[in-house]
């Protein structure tokens, strides 16, 4: 039967209209009896299965015999007995006593927000307000940004430095082993980190008490007592007043779990939330490719021949399991885990959407319990992150150990290689991340099959649709959930999607808005619905291509570098309509023009070009501004949701002006996206006579204008002037999304001509 993880009822599901109670009651608990049926059949089956394995381990005849033939250095390897959650029994009362041992929590606000830049800034405000002395504060982050092993930090890529950081760890929990065997652990490099001292991080966490410190700060300290900031920090979060952390740390449950964040009762502070929503989504999504499914496949094959007289017959089990599942999974995208993946072709190209329920069908996984299976795979096919005592961390990178050792196989010597000579992390842990989400109910998301030329390149993504699902754990414990943000208009996706759906009460929703610390006359918004040869301008992607368009933005920007000292930042929909509008520009040369009044910079793809690229558009807005003469400035071409939309902030003279050309209506013939309105249509009421996926569509628009056109004014004495190039921001399903400190100041004009007539200060 599909009695599959993603095939589960979701409770409190609303009763049918025209049905009486007792008929929905009825309903409902035949469901309920169906699951609880089907578990029982799938642990009959499993159960079968084990003592199946069983017979089959002991007519092979595993006996003492089989342990001399394995290398000493290979014993950590064989996995312990794993035993899922509701198999675990309390012995001895221990996990009580556990429980007692732990600090107990004092009340606290928990602060978090998008980047490690934006949390320093908090932290410097903190430092510098009448409470700094008195907070207790303690800044969290990611090893990559707080292990001050440089053996460790030189690997670069954050799942490297995650493997090689709990490799150490177990090398340094392990026991002594008797010298006979001494000579053969000293041929394979068993290093351990000398700064995860017990000792010397409880005095780093008493130290993070006395005095606040920002994520540099605290790694100096590390590097100065010899301490591990990333797991110092963490000792000291039941003490801390404040807790200050990115928002991967908080809003996904496992790592909240592993930090050792407790909610409960506490205070939650989520700021620069504007894109909340997205983040949940991106966060609880996961994609893995065909070349990973095919790489985890010859992996974990390789693992069960060498050491299958050595396993535990329910771990054997699970393995097999998996490896039919990996089987399966690439079947799904057309393809043969027995074949090269680069070299298989994929007969259907295209994307495909399906629900979990007829994904794990389709694939004729629906009879296997994942929620079994990938507790076993978080367990064993990544690196535990737990904070408390590492007891369990001894035993759990055995299988990852392997993995990470395997490149294509033994080598003529049957020796392994050290993990540190391979470059990648062990696909098991994309893998992990997909059969979490496939425990998600079937209404709350959606399967795509992107199927691209050959298996290697395809891929199998979860796209989770209902955020609120995993936001509702968040404000379900705690006292209050605080989201903020210098633009969250429109702000209806918050209260609507995430608040209502994770079951919050209306009542207890409380907007606030105030406007902005500048004087009204310091900015000076307006919508131009023409430009000078009268060309109305509406960038729809059937017109914006038209070379008169393209002229006519290109004559307004003239214009304005004529008059606009400093620096003007024009914001194109996407790379490659500015890309194109460029071209255009250079060949008419419209592009020399605009160069004599102000040096042209554009936004590159690769964000490490970004930062160069800023200094040297400040350097010569500083220049111009110092020298004078015929150059008034610089021009910086960005695009909406480029690296510069969001976090950049152009004061002063680095933005005197931010220009909007046209509308950045996202792409709707995106798969995903259509699913999402589907969903919504389905889901959420209609608003003011508009469907709901038309609202999702402006309101996608309209928060990456906000974001964008908000780079310019960045403190009380600032001021600019705001451009927005397309007459339909004059409609007022679009125009009352605007901020209301600027919506209450903006001008529209039909004409170019009246648009700066009476604004010379701009």
């Amino acid at each position: 039967g599909r009695g599959g993880a993603g095939a589960r009822a979701r409770p409190g599901g609303a009763p049918t209209a025209g049905q009486p109670d007792w008929v929905t009651a009825f309903v409902q608990s035949k469901e309920q009896r169906d699951m609880v049926d089907r578990l029982k059949r799938c642990e009959e089956d499993e159960a079968k299965r084990l003592l199946q394995l069983s017979k089959e381990a002991l007519l092979q005849g595993a006996g003492e015999g089989a342990l001399d033939q394995l290398d000493h250095n290979e014993e950590e390897l064989i996995l312990a007995e794993y035993e899922s959650d509701d198999e675990k029994k309390v012995l001895s009362g221990l996990e009580e006593d556990d429980d007692d041992l732990e600090e107990e929590h004092v009340t606290k606000i928990y602060y978090c927000s998008r980047t490690h830049s934006q949390l320093s800034q908090f932290v410097h405000e903190v430092q510098k307000s009448p409470f700094g002395k008195d907070t207790r504060l303690v800044a969290l982050g990611s090893r990559q940004n707080l292990c001050v092993n440089e053996e460790v930090r030189r690997l670069s890529a954050l799942q490297l430095i995650n493997d090689r950081c709990m490799e150490m760890q177990k090398n340094k929990h392990e026991k002594k082993s008797n010298e006979e065997n001494e000579e053969k652990k000293r041929r394979v490099r068993r290093t351990v980190c000398p700064f995860y001292s017990y000792e010397q991080m409880q005095f780093l966490r008493d130290e993070v008490l006395v005095e606040v410190r920002d994520i540099e700060q605290l790694v100096s300290l590390g590097r100065e007592t010899k301490a591990c900031p990333y797991y110092g920090s963490r000792f000291a979060i039941p003490a801390a007043q404040l807790v200050v952390l990115p928002y991967q740390m908080l809003l996904h449950e496992p790592t909240r779990n592993a930090a050792g964040i407790k909610l409960k009762d506490q205070v939650v502070i989520i700021d620069e939330a504007h894109n909340l929503i997205d983040t949940i989504t991106c966060i609880h999504s996961a994609e893995v490719s065909g070349s990973q499914l095919c790489c985890a496949h010859s992996q974990l094959s390789q693992y069960m021949e060498r050491y299958r007289k050595r396993l535990k017959a329910k771990n054997l089990m699970y393995i097999k399991q998996i490896l039919y599942l990996l089987e399966q999974f690439v079947a799904m995208l057309g393809g043969n885990v027995n074949q090269n993946p680069a070299c298989q072709a994929v007969s259907q190209t295209g994307t495909v959407l399906k629900s979990i329920n007829d994904f794990l069908f389709q694939s004729q996984t629906d009879n296997i319990n994942l929620f079994k299976l990938f507790g076993f795979v978080e367990r064993y096919g990544g690196p535990a992150s737990a904070v408390k005592t590492n007891k369990e961390n001894q035993k759990l990178a055995g299988l990852q150990n392997f993995l990470l050792t395997l490149q294509q196989g033994s080598d003529k010597e049957g020796e392994f290689r050290h993990p540190l000579l391979l470059r990648t992390a062990s696909p098991l842990m994309q893998i992990e991340g997909f059969l979490s989400a496939l425990t998600n109910a079937n209404q709350d998301g959606r399967v795509i099959l992107n199927r691209q030329g050959t298996v290697g390149q395809s891929s199998l993504k979860f796209l989770l649709l209902n955020p609120a699902v995993h936001f509702a754990k968040v404000v379900e414990e705690c006292r209050a959930v605080i989201i903020a943000g210098g633009t969250m208009q429109p702000v209806a996706d918050f209260r609507e999607q995430l608040l209502c759906c994770a079951g919050v009460d209306p009542a207890r929703i409380v907007e606030f808005s105030c406007g902005h610390v500048i004087p009204p006359e310091n900015i000076l918004p307006i919508i131009l619905c023409s430009g000078p040869s009268n060309q109305q301008l509406e960038f729809t992607y059937q017109t914006r291509d038209l070379p008169q368009m393209m002229d006519e933005t290109g004559r307004i920007l003239c214009n304005l570098c004529n008059v606009i000292p400093g620096g003007v930042v024009c914001f194109f929909p996407s790379y490659e309509y500015e890309k194109q509008v460029y071209g255009h520009w250079e060949n008419s040369g419209l592009l020399s023009r605009l160069a004599a009044k102000k040096k042209i910079f554009q936004e590159p793809k690769k964000a490490n070009q970004v930062e160069q690229v800023l200094v040297e558009y400040a350097k010569c807005i500083q220049r111009c501004s110092q020298t004078g003469g015929q150059m008034t400035g610089a021009l910086l071409l960005s695009v909406v949701g480029g690296k510069m939309s969001e976090g950049i902030n152009f004061s002063d003279d680095l933005g005197r002006c931010v220009i909007m050309v046209g509308m950045p209506y996202p792409n709707i013939r995106s798969p995903e996206l259509q699913e999402k309105m589907t969903w919504l249509d389905k889901t959420m009421p209609r608003a003011a006579g508009q469907a709901p996926s038309k609202v999702l569509i402006e309101n996608l628009c309209m928060k990456a204008v906000n974001q964008s056109i908000g780079r310019a004014i960045r403190h009380q004495k600032d001021f600019a002037s705001v451009l927005l190039l397309d007459h339909r921001y004059a409609r007022p399903a679009i125009f009352n999304k605007l901020p209301q400190w600027i919506r209450e100041r903006t001008q529209v004009k039909s004409a170019f001509g009246s648009a700066f007539a009476e604004n010379s200060r701009f």
